[in-house]
């Protein structure tokens, strides 16, 4: 996976749980994080809050399953 592949993935869907970036790309979490993270930096891209309603803070789901992120150009 390369920055642009990434880009045009969250681009085109607008809105991506770290989730589908994780399975779709087939890479750690932490290696996608850094190139969201480069991204953010240059305002294309925003961490969204989670729901914290739907969240009961059980602690049984692992944290990149919470994570979405939103393209805003």
């Amino acid at each position: 996976m390369i920055l642009s592949e990434l880009k045009t993935y969250v681009k085109g869907r607008g809105r991506v749980p770290m989730e589908d970036l994780v399975n779709h790309f087939r890479t750690d979490p932490d290696a996608i994080r850094g190139m969201l993270d480069h991204m953010i930096r240059k305002g294309r891209i925003r961490r969204v809050d989670t729901d914290a309603e739907n969240c009961t803070g059980c602690n049984k789901c692992e944290a990149f399953r919470l994570e979405i992120y939103e393209w805003t150009g």
